[in-house]
């Protein structure tokens, strides 16, 4: 059997090592300050008069916040580790599993939420666009190759285009 995963490029994973990682590795390492300068700073001051709901929801959003933008920094760090070889993928992928992508939703209907400082709300939304685009990034670089493996017979122009067939049901 071929593997269809040696005859194509990795788009993802060359995006990975490129200046696009590094400019989004400085745009997340930057979020993270902004978000620790404004949360000590103006945050602190601005949640001091919310109303109560807002009060709560604050408390709760900023430990979200920040939970989500370590867990970032943390992958930010981890790829940086590989694409600089001091790393290897597998010790990346074993250490990767600690780290969480996904599952911070933010509930902008919750009562209190149009009380929040502005400020604190383009933290929080600046914050979601970034961890999808690490998201997306994660999974097409580190998913299963399981999927790549192409039959001897077959041959990876003809393996893509089934796959795109498959993709778009067109026969």
């Amino acid at each position: 059997m071929s593997d269809l995963g040696l005859n194509t490029i990795s788009f993802a994973g060359r995006a990975a090592s490129s200046s696009q990682f590094k400019a989004l590795y400085a745009e997340g390492m930057a979020l993270v300050e902004e978000t620790a300068t404004y949360l000590d700073g103006d945050g602190r001051t601005a949640s001091k008069v919310l109303p109560r709901m807002a009060s709560v929801l604050y408390a709760a959003e900023s430990m979200r916040l920040t939970t989500r933008l370590m867990q970032m920094a943390s992958w930010l760090l981890l790829q940086r580790a590989v694409n600089n070889g001091e790393m290897t993928r597998d010790q990346v992928l074993s250490e990767k599993s600690k780290v969480r992508l996904d599952g911070f939703n933010v509930d902008r209907h919750a009562p209190g939420w149009n009380d929040l400082p502005e400020a604190f709300r383009d933290l929080i939304e600046r914050s979601l666009r970034l961890q999808n685009r690490i998201a997306v990034l994660d999974r097409e670089i580190y998913r299963p190759n399981d999927a790549a493996i192409v039959p001897d017979n077959e041959n990876s122009v003809q393996a893509q285009l089934n796959l795109l067939r498959t993709a778009f049901s067109v026969h």
